[in-house]
């Protein structure tokens, strides 16, 4: 049973009607008592779509105590909040107090019946689904996880995804496309660290030709090649905040335009973010806009570094070494015990990718005729800066290293920080952070 709660006769009524037609039981309250009421005395309520204001009020003081007071006799029970585009920073209050999520008024009922769905779903206290069993992800650390992500892959709900470069952001988000509904359908990746506040309205949602200067021909938007899949957003720390407001109009709406075209277009696609920045922290510098936080991470999903799940590394080495041995058709060895002990001592900055390089060049670099890799074949390819042990969460000594690497790299290039970005593998943006974060 769905409650709805609002002072507006109409909308009441409209609710009722659309959601008795989708095959839900509902019930109707007019204000916050009255909605108290059936919240204690009737336990198949599963879920509460609530307005903010009940009276004269505009301030939504109203809705967040109601919220409040839902959530302390039904914890279980989620909530959507029902806003103006004008209130959504009552709608990001709200988030904050444990709302599963908002819509804005007008609604459209498909976006409206598939928040509905998307939150009984991942509130319900059926049990998670089998993690995939053909998943490439390799780690027991990791069974949690996945075990997390087979039981939201079946819906729709947007997801954010942390965790350091490296860490395997982009096969969590392939392994919940794989395991979702849409998994006939495209799994469009876009790295938002390499678009340009001037292209992303082009890049994401396309133009048609004259639109602007250099638009010579129609263009395909990402949206539109993900229609009926999923969205890979990464590096979504990365964009402006210009960009920020347009992508988050998408997300709200589910509609945008093309350049160039007036005509509004419905989008149909899964969005699942990722970022090695950390957000909140962000939306204190209000460098990141809480109402996108709040939309993008409504799951999420952190990956701990390597040196954080170390007891994976036997397993790691001998999955790589088997794929390594498979693409470049030559036979595979195993790999000496002192030898995972030395591994398993490094620091790993770059974490699972750079552990897969180092493993790959220790096999394709090995004497031909020998069929186990020692400790000395690792430590001819490791830097001498790397090869002292770090134990787990000492941060501090990482820290040092990345700004050391950075000093060097600005002085390189006599601070063409372009240059410096290209060199070090990452954006402008992200470089710039860093820039700030260690104080060069």
């Amino acid at each position: 049973m769905i409650l709805v709660v609002d002072d507006d006769k109409n909308i009441r009524l409209s609710l009722k009607l659309v959601l008795e037609r989708n095959g839900y039981k509902v019930a109707l309250a007019e204000g916050p008592k009255e909605a108290m009421q059936i919240v204690r005395n009737i336990p198949a309520v599963e879920l509460v779509l609530m307005d903010m204001n009940y009276t004269r009020a505009t301030d939504g003081e109203e809705g967040l105590t109601l919220l409040k007071q839902v959530k302390i006799f039904r914890s279980e029970v989620p909530c959507i909040l029902m806003t103006a585009w004008g209130t959504i920073e009552l709608a990001v209050k709200g988030m904050r107090a444990g709302a599963f999520d908002f819509i804005t008024k007008p609604w459209n009922n498909g976006v409206l019946l598939e928040r509905i769905e998307t939150a009984i779903k991942i509130s319900s206290k059926s049990p998670a689904l089998q993690p995939d069993t053909t998943s490439p992800i390799v780690g027991k650390s990791l069974s949690g996880i996945l075990a997390t992500v087979a039981r939201i892959a079946p819906t729709n709900a947007s997801v954010l995804i942390t965790g350091e470069s490296g860490t395997g952001k982009e096969l969590i988000a392939e392994a919940i496309h794989r395991q979702s509904l849409r998994a006939d359908g495209p799994f469009v990746k876009v790295n938002l660290g390499g678009i340009s506040t001037s292209l992303f309205e082009s890049e994401m949602f396309g133009h048609k030709k004259g639109a602007f200067t250099d638009a010579k021909a129609d263009r395909v938007g990402r949206f539109e090649l993900a229609k009926g899949g999923t969205i890979f957003l990464d590096e979504i720390g990365e964009l402006s905040l210009t960009s920020q407001v347009k992508l988050l109009r998408v997300l709200q709406d589910q509609t945008y335009e093309v350049l160039g075209d007036s005509k509004t277009r419905r989008t149909d696609v899964r969005v699942v973010c990722a970022t090695n920045a950390d957000l909140r922290a962000m939306v204190e510098e209000h460098t990141f806009r809480e109402d996108l936080f709040y939309r993008v991470n409504l799951i999420h999903i952190h990956l701990p570094s390597l040196r954080e799940r170390k007891e994976d590394i036997p397993a790691l080495v001998n999955h790589f070494i088997q794929k390594a041995a498979q693409t470049n058709h030559i036979s595979s060895v195993t790999v000496s015990t002192e030898a995972v002990g030395y591994l398993q001592t490094l620091p790993f900055p770059g974490n699972i990718r750079e552990l897969k390089n180092l493993v790959e060049r220790a096999l394709l670099m090995k004497d031909p005729a020998a069929s186990t890799l020692t400790v000395s074949d690792f430590q001819t390819l490791v830097p001498q800066s790397e090869t002292s042990a770090l134990p787990v969460g000492m941060t501090t000594t990482l820290d040092s290293m990345e700004r050391s690497v950075i000093a060097s790299c600005i002085a390189k290039h006599n601070g063409n920080l372009s240059l410096v970005a290209k060199e070090l593998g990452i954006s402008r943006g992200a470089l710039y952070r860093k820039i700030e974060k260690h104080g060069l």
